[in-house]
């Protein structure tokens, strides 16, 4: 009966958040699988309900949308949308990526941010969550062409961030080049040299192991899951997606640690190396990544290896998958074939890639399956450090930051643990990570008052 009156608190609650929030799918999804998995610890305490908080936690502190007018190549003015979605500042300024890509609207922005508060949380680093972009697309543009959009961009976004108001980062579309530019453009602008923006180049306040963090700290995470059934990634089969930053520095912490990757993909389809991509072969697909833009199937080409043109890499045989290119890469139906084919450890390096019904999937097959809010938090951890070395102007050595990183890894699995295991022993990484992230919020929002 319980069950059955809080579904109903929740579907209530959705109810009218979707009445608020019209047309905004993938927030809706966000919303709804941390509302189901903290609605049972609001209902035992209910100061959470009195203040309101869930009300007041999924509704934006501010949205910023501007435009983005730019010059192309040809002398051609192009306008495309910029947008900054602050999403909560209790627990320190906000914090979040900047993601250029076509699909990028108010919907999937709001869905990042909302993650991003709960993701940083649970860092224990104080840093609230924000998320921003454009539907720009910086494929097939020109350097010149990427410059003068970011300059355009940072022109409107200049004056709504601050090193204790509100710092960005990379996301899809933003790499090294594209923070560059945007750092450039605010120094010139605001005539200061500050910790504005992370994922700096080394040479200008940039931090060791920023480009690495997302996915080494995923495999980090993988690692203390897999130490909770006596398993480790020795010998293991290992399916990876994506061919980005994350899949890169994924392949490469998984091959230190003794286990065999045999998949990467794009957006145009996926490559399989039985054989195993080894270090050798990813310094090819970082040269084809980051230096000539290639596509995956040029991997396939040189390393006389399969390529499945329009696939994605869920139906190949494997221990371990570490999802690590976008949102809702893997479906119900992907899901079960890789339970059915024998994976035991599910690691999130994306945000957001399983569907709902694939997350249900894995929890009910009571397979390992580390959610993204928790698993790729390396990557914002990280960026926390580069905030904390630009604030002490301080740089830390190489094994410095990534001991700090696997040490934060290690204590998010523990808060996932302590909020998460079941009464048979079984550990809902999800219920952990939402209630572990959610607490430290609420109860910094409860303490500054109504605001």
């Amino acid at each position: 009966m319980k069950n059955v009156a809080l579904q109903e608190k929740v579907n209530n609650f959705m109810a009218g958040l979707i009445a608020r929030n019209p047309n905004e799918p993938e927030f809706h999804q966000a919303a709804r699988e941390v509302i189901e998995s903290i609605m049972p610890y609001i209902d035992e305490n209910p100061i959470y309900q009195d203040e309101k908080i869930l009300e007041r936690i999924t509704e934006p502190e501010r949205i910023v949308i501007f435009r983005v007018p730019w010059i192309d190549d040809k002398g051609n003015i192009q306008v495309n949308r910029g947008y900054r979605i602050e999403m909560n500042s209790a627990i320190g300024p906000y914090k979040g990526g900047l993601r250029f890509h076509p699909t990028v609207n108010l919907s999937i922005l709001k869905f990042l941010a909302f993650e991003q508060v709960f993701k940083n949380s649970l860092t224990s680093l104080p840093m609230g969550g924000g998320k921003g972009g454009s539907d720009f697309d910086p494929k097939g543009k020109s350097d010149k062409e990427v410059m003068r959009f970011c300059q355009s961009f940072m022109t409107e976004l200049y004056r709504h961030i601050g090193p204790d108001t509100d710092v960005p980062a990379g996301d899809i579309g933003v790499g090294g080049r594209e923070i560059g530019y945007l750092f450039g453009q605010y120094k010139r602008i605001v005539n200061e040299f500050t910790g504005v923006l992370t994922g700096k180049g080394l040479k200008w306040g940039g931090s060791l192991i920023r480009p690495e963090a997302t996915g080494y700290g995923n495999v980090y995470f993988a690692q203390e899951m897999l130490k909770t059934r006596g398993e480790s990634f020795k010998d293991k089969i290992v399916a990876v997606s994506g061919s980005g930053n994350v899949a890169q520095y994924t392949v490469e912490k998984v091959n230190e640690l003794g286990g065999k990757v045999v998949t990467l993909s794009d957006s145009d389809g996926f490559i399989y190396d039985p054989k195993g991509i080894d270090n050798e072969k990813l310094k090819f697909v970082m040269w084809l990544k980051n230096e000539k833009r290639g596509r995956i199937k040029e991997y396939a080409e040189k390393y006389g290896c399969d390529y499945f043109p329009a696939e994605r890499p869920w139906g190949i045989k494997c221990d371990i998958a570490l999802p690590s290119a976008t949102q809702n890469e893997i479906n119900g139906e992907e899901a079960r074939t890789l339970v059915r084919n024998g994976c035991f450890c599910v690691s999130e390096g994306a945000n957001m890639p399983s569907t709902p019904e694939a997350v249900d999937v894995f929890l009910n097959a009571k397979i390992l399956y580390g959610p993204g809010k928790a698993a790729n938090a390396g990557g914002v951890a990280t960026s926390g450090l580069e905030m904390s070395q630009n604030s002490l102007r301080l740089s830390w050595t190489r094994e410095e930051v990534d001991q700090r990183l696997h040490q934060i890894m290690i204590n998010i699995h523990e808060t996932c643990r302590k909020y998460g295991t079941k009464e048979d022993g079984f550990i809902n990484y999800v219920d952990g990570a939402n209630i572990g992230g959610f607490v430290k919020v609420a109860d910094a929002m409860i303490a500054q008052g109504v605001v």
